[in-house]
């Protein structure tokens, strides 16, 4: 079956967006994420910030990237659903570490924090009303 033909068969709350607008979301988000994550990435390399202040870049960008191979490709919503909790938890963990020495960095997360915190509500209540199937 297709992947979309599974996510629609998938129980969902209302208010679950339509895939292209869940689509055209990330298309706003990840030039923010490109730029901000290689500044922060850059200037680690570059010794202008400490290596640890990076790692929670690191494991957000691969937490984000296996989500979607884990949601629908797996179709493993349970995992998918500790995997954005992962996402989430280290955009917080991002924006504390990086205030002191990148502020503007920090603040250009506060997007990526919105839709994530609502994408996490999302992809848990997909987790629970879809339970055992």
């Amino acid at each position: 079956m297709p992947w979309i033909d599974w996510y629609n068969s998938l129980s969902k709350p209302a208010w679950t967006p339509a895939p292209a607008t869940i689509g055209a979301i990330w298309q706003v988000l990840y030039p923010i994420i490109l730029v901000s994550f290689a500044v922060v990435f850059v200037q680690a390399l570059r010794g202008r910030v400490p290596w640890w202040v990076a790692v929670p870049f690191g494991i957000n960008l691969i937490a984000n990237l296996v989500f979607t191979p884990i949601q629908f490709g797996l179709r493993n919503i349970p995992l998918a659903s500790v995997d954005i909790l992962v996402v989430w938890g280290t955009i917080v963990w991002m924006m504390v570490v990086i205030w002191p020495r990148i502020p503007w960095v920090a603040v250009a997360q506060l997007p990526y924090f919105a839709w994530v915190s609502i994408a996490t509500v999302l992809q848990l209540s997909i987790t629970v009303m879809n339970w055992g199937r």
